[in-house]
């Protein structure tokens, strides 16, 4: 009995422990913004500091001029960016990036440092991969809580900037825009690529639909971009055709790239169904109710 009151009292202490855990406001709220400038996404995460009365950038305010600054509170700001971008004339590679600032009365110093940690302290020795120097706007008014925001969105570019009490800080994010939209245009009007036809080809073979659609689209793949996996669907959907001496032509082409690629795994496979096929079996992936002539046969576990 002893033994039960025990654990009883210890369970509602631990339930009561529970619900007084107390929760309250953060002094400086954590925000996050995504924007898409061009056809690029970057994506800030940020802790919001407020005035509250003080005064920020001066030689003896909350920020002090001159000085390293976190660029928000707590933890390091973190932008991303999933696509290269140009900041000031110069590079950032695609990835994420902690932001730390020396704030001026006219400029301002922002550095970029590949993000690790949110300890904003372990940056500043570091060199950054990218340090850019930005007028200040001073604001005839005053806004309240810091901001990172989005402003001037173009085609090819859009301004990320700093805002906190009467200072404005723009920086220009210009992106590759032109080039991607270039690329991607290219890419769709040249028509379907290899992989296209490939993967259309094993769409068709694994379904049970038509297997001469199904050839010509792995033949077509491996025309454009021979590669030992296409060839080894080309010479199954062969072998389901009742083509096997072809079949095992396009086999032997998929084990000897595979070898070449060091891929032991086909180089097996393709052994096994030349040696089938070379005794008259069969090792396609027929579905019976699809495929004429080869409908009486098993569907076959394919690799």
């Amino acid at each position: 009995m002893k033994q039960f009151l025990l654990s009883f009292a210890l369970l509602f202490l631990g339930v009561a422990t529970s619900f007084a855990q107390i929760k309250t406001p953060a002094a400086s709220p954590s925000g996050k913004i995504m924007q898409e400038v061009g056809l690029t996404n970057v994506t800030v995460e940020y802790s919001r500091p407020s005035m509250k009365g003080r005064s920020i950038f001066a030689k003896d305010g909350l920020v002090p001029t001159g000085e390293i600054w976190r660029t928000g509170a707590n933890q390091a700001t973190k932008v991303s960016f999933d696509q290269p971008v140009m900041i000031g004339g110069q590079k950032l590679e695609r990835g994420d990036y902690a932001i730390l600032s020396k704030p001026g009365t006219e400029t301002w110093e922002v550095m970029f440092f590949p993000y690790e940690s949110g300890n904003w302290g372990s940056y500043v020795e570091k060199t950054p991969a990218a340090t850019v120097k930005a007028g200040v706007k001073q604001m005839p008014g005053l806004t309240e809580t810091f901001t990172i925001g989005f402003a001037n969105l173009k085609n090819t570019r859009g301004d990320m900037y700093l805002q906190w009490s009467n200072a404005y800080v723009p920086l220009t994010i210009e992106t590759e825009t032109d080039e991607m939209a270039m690329a991607s245009i290219d890419r769709v009007l040249a028509g379907p690529s290899a992989r296209d036809y490939y993967l259309a080809a094993s769409y068709y073979h694994d379904n049970g639909k038509d297997l001469n659609k199904a050839y010509e689209y792995a033949s077509k793949a491996n025309k454009m971009d021979a590669k030992f996996w296409q060839l080894r669907r080309e010479a199954l959907i062969l072998a389901d055709l009742g083509r096997t001496k072809e079949a095992i032509q396009v086999a032997q082409r998929s084990m000897q790239m595979a070898q070449e690629a060091g891929n032991m795994d086909y180089v097996r496979m393709n052994e096994k169904s030349i040696k089938e096929w070379s005794m008259g079996g069969k090792t396609g992936n027929v579905v019976p109710a699809q495929r004429g002539k080869a409908a009486s046969m098993k569907p076959a576990v394919r690799q």
